[in-house]
């Protein structure tokens, strides 16, 4: 398949393909828009084309900004290279959204990365259910990225509980110790299945675990029979994504509203 035509199938199946909705966790459709709302951090899902122009798209904008305003809460408004229109990421910016740094949403074949991962000594991969290891999952990555991501942990319960099938969790354990982790996340009825995470402690990288970890989870992939894995790879993942494999289809940068702290 080309790349246009690889691309046009993930905007087919996974630009409307969200999460189903945990406890406390509404959607709400608003035109062409629909928004999470309950979640630790809210999200706004949106097609390739929001049809809204102007005006009406900056209307459309601030509705999204507003409702998350009431509730005090940040929200992602997830856009892609090949959006329309031209013009959203301005809008975005206008009303007050941050970009966070761009990706690049690279696609690969699960068969042919479905191969038996090659660790360096003294570590092991397993699954992992467990509450109390998705908050370690969440202090490893505090760690790593020097910053609270405490949420990332308190997601990944939340959206195991909503939909224990459609998620699956694996950490790279080194003596009890959990040096690198990312997840397997597929809608039923698509082609796809996402990874997401990935990070691995300074000190443990350079020896393949993040290449291990793909492996391990494009072989959970393809025993569901998905056809494909995409990422939204950063720069220092994306060379070695590319290298198994993986083809880059566009790009795509989060933009983050954030309220203000009280007073």
């Amino acid at each position: 398949m080309g790349t246009d035509a690889l691309l046009a199938t993930y905007d087919e199946q996974m630009r409307g393909s969200v999460p189903a909705p945990g406890p406390g966790v509404v959607h709400e459709q608003d035109g062409p828009l629909l928004r999470v709302v309950g979640r630790f951090r809210g999200f706004v899902v949106a097609p390739r084309d929001v049809g809204a122009r102007g005006a009406e798209l900056d209307r459309l904008i601030a509705r999204q900004r507003d409702r998350f305003a009431e509730r005090g809460q940040a929200v992602q408004w997830k856009t892609w290279g090949h959006d329309e229109p031209a013009d959203l990421v301005d809008r975005l910016r206008d009303a007050g959204f941050v970009p966070e740094p761009q990706e690049t949403v690279l696609i690969g074949m699960a068969k042919e990365l479905a191969v038996e991962p090659v660790l360096p000594d003294g570590v092991v991969l397993r699954q992992v259910t467990a509450d109390d290891d998705m908050r370690r999952i969440a202090a490893m990555e505090s760690v790593i990225w020097d910053q609270d991501l405490s949420w990332v942990g308190e997601q990944l319960i939340e959206d195991r509980a909503a939909a224990p099938d459609e998620l699956v969790v694996v950490a790279a354990d080194a003596g009890g110790e959990f040096v690198s982790a990312g997840w397997l996340s597929h809608r039923p009825g698509t082609d796809f299945a996402g990874l997401q995470g990935g990070s691995t402690l300074r000190e443990w990288r350079g020896r393949g675990i993040y290449r291990a970890l793909v492996a391990d989870r494009a072989r959970h992939a393809a025993a569901r029979g998905v056809r494909y894995l995409h990422v939204d790879a950063s720069d220092d993942s994306a060379p070695i994504l590319r290298r198994l494999g993986f083809r880059a289809v566009t790009t795509t940068t989060p933009y983050v509203w954030t309220p203000a702290p009280p007073s």
